[in-house]
């Protein structure tokens, strides 16, 4: 399928659209993206990471808050299961932030 216009004009509509690296891009080209060592973390912002440390974004989850020091997630696909989980704030495996701009 070839990329068409969304009904908002800014997500591509693809075969790949769920892609982890076809979101974070998205995030990207529309000037809502924070790096690894982003810290204005919100809930509703979206957490990439990056297992294998490729450059590459493996798994996407839900931030539903930080302490200054650690990032709480939630994640389906997370050992067949929904978890909440936590990382360091900077943490390698995380790759950036889609953020919600509220």
């Amino acid at each position: 399928m070839k990329n068409m216009p969304s009904a908002s004009g800014n997500y591509p509509i693809t075969s790949n659209n769920a892609y982890c690296q076809t979101v974070a891009d998205n995030f990207k080209s529309i000037g809502q993206w924070g790096d690894r060592g982003y810290t204005n973390i919100v809930a509703g912002d979206t957490i990439f990471f990056d297992w294998q440390g490729d450059g590459h974004t493996d798994h996407i989850g839900l931030v539903i808050g930080t302490d200054g020091t650690n990032v709480y997630t939630v994640e389906g696909n997370s050992g067949d299961a929904v978890k909440v989980k936590s990382y360091p704030v900077g943490s390698s495996v995380i790759y950036g932030y889609g953020l919600m701009n509220y």
